[in-house]
């Protein structure tokens, strides 16, 4: 009875143990998953050093001549080339055009090791896609290897103004036509009533399915500042934000905005408009430190399944869909189902509450120890004691030792 017991106590010790400190935590490298800053940023040391000790990986979107710094802070960055922009017009030049202007700028920075890619277009309509893929082809002409960042409209936006029929076709034929190396969308969903905005999921669930279809990774960009009706960042609001978009299998998460736009309402980014950090800027390198202590096993996984329970979104699935969990309870929960290395049953169980902790159980459908991948030191280590409660918003990776 007493080395029960003992068992036990080492496990919830374990469990409980002092974390890395936030200097020595492996940071994963953006090829992998990328976790971006959205916007401009001025290449100023000790602004790069503050985007790098939040827990970023890319410096957001920077000039050329910024490359070396971006480059000291331990971080790479989209280049924003000065002519390089697509805008409606730019995306009807001709190719010899795009040529002039592209070439000169990767024949400039395109070995510079602070490069992960070049910046062409925020939110296009379907009528640029086509004139979208002469810019990428000229980039992958100058240098086979270039990545070209392009944001898509999210599925609230209007679908006559996208040009197309549904908000599906509009990501399918974007990847059809443009040929990307990735996929990325916006979606703000946290409303400041404290509700959560219809959409969002089913947002996840369109660019899940067809970066699977194309073998694509995707990019989901959430909210970090407060502007208009949308809620001032929380804790749990920025856990919620990352953790379903890592529960539905994508390789990148972008925040809006770390730097406080000067202008109406906006409020409460990681950086206010005077340059100082925010209580904000604390809770959000806190979630970027937990998706780096992921990172070693999430990357080995192949998303497989996700679906919600009890309560199911509308175009999203329920627990009658899973492949490994036969009962999980206690809370509202999406739960992202991932295939491991030979075969192996991950799972990343989500507090959809915004507001309430949930304290949960579950039931794999194949009898085997569970498993957790502890967000906060990366280790992995039986599921027992206290780890059975999640905060709001907050996700845990458990897996099955068969």
């Amino acid at each position: 009875m007493r080395s029960a017991i003992v068992t036990c106590l080492l496990v919830v010790l374990s469990a409980l143990s002092v974390p890395a400190l936030a200097a020595d935590v492996k940071r994963v490298a953006p090829e992998d998953f990328a976790i971006l800053p959205w916007g401009g940023t001025r290449p100023d040391p000790a602004v790069l050093k503050d985007i790098a000790e939040c827990g970023f990986n890319l410096a957001g979107f920077v000039p050329p001549e910024g490359l070396d710094a971006v480059q000291a802070a331990g971080l790479k960055c989209i280049v924003s080339g000065h002519n390089t922009h697509v805008g409606d017009a730019e995306a009807r030049l001709d190719e010899g055009e795009i040529a002039k202007r592209v070439e000169p700028l990767v024949k400039q920075v395109g070995k510079h090791p602070a490069v992960f890619g070049y910046y062409l277009r925020d939110e296009p309509t379907a009528h640029a896609f086509a004139g979208l893929a002469n810019w990428v082809a000229a980039y992958r002409k100058a240098d086979p290897d270039a990545r070209c960042y392009i944001n898509l409209f999210p599925n609230v936006a209007s679908i006559p103004q996208l040009g197309v029929k549904t908000y599906d076709e509009y990501v399918e034929t974007f990847v059809t036509v443009v040929k990307p190396s990735f996929i990325s969308y916006d979606h703000y969903a946290l409303m400041d009533d404290g509700s959560l905005k219809d959409g969002y999921f089913q947002n996840l669930e369109s660019a899940r399915r067809i970066a699977l279809k194309y073998d694509l990774p995707f990019w989901n960009i959430v909210l970090s500042n407060a502007h208009f009706r949308y809620a001032e960042p929380s804790e749990n609001g920025l856990r919620f934000q990352a953790y379903t978009t890592l529960a539905y299998g994508a390789r990148g998460i972008s925040y809006f905005t770390y730097f406080a736009p000067p202008t109406g309402n906006y409020r409460m980014a990681p950086i206010d408009q005077f340059g100082h950090k925010t209580a904000v800027w604390e809770m959000l390198r806190s979630v970027n430190l937990q998706i780096h202590q992921l990172a070693p096993t999430y990357l080995k996984l192949k998303s497989v399944n996700v679906f919600h329970h009890p309560d199911v979104p509308k175009e999203c699935q329920d627990i009658a869909s899973s492949k490994f969990v036969q009962e999980v309870s206690g809370g509202k929960f999406v739960v992202g189902e991932f295939e491991g290395p030979e075969g192996r049953p991950f799972v990343m169980v989500v507090n959809k509450d915004l507001h309430k902790s949930a304290s949960f159980t579950i039931r794999f459908k194949q009898a085997g120890q569970i498993m957790q991948v502890n967000s906060y030191s990366g280790a992995v280590h039986p599921w027992a004691g206290e780890n059975n409660w999640l905060a709001p918003g907050q996700g845990m990776l458990l897996s099955l030792k068969q």
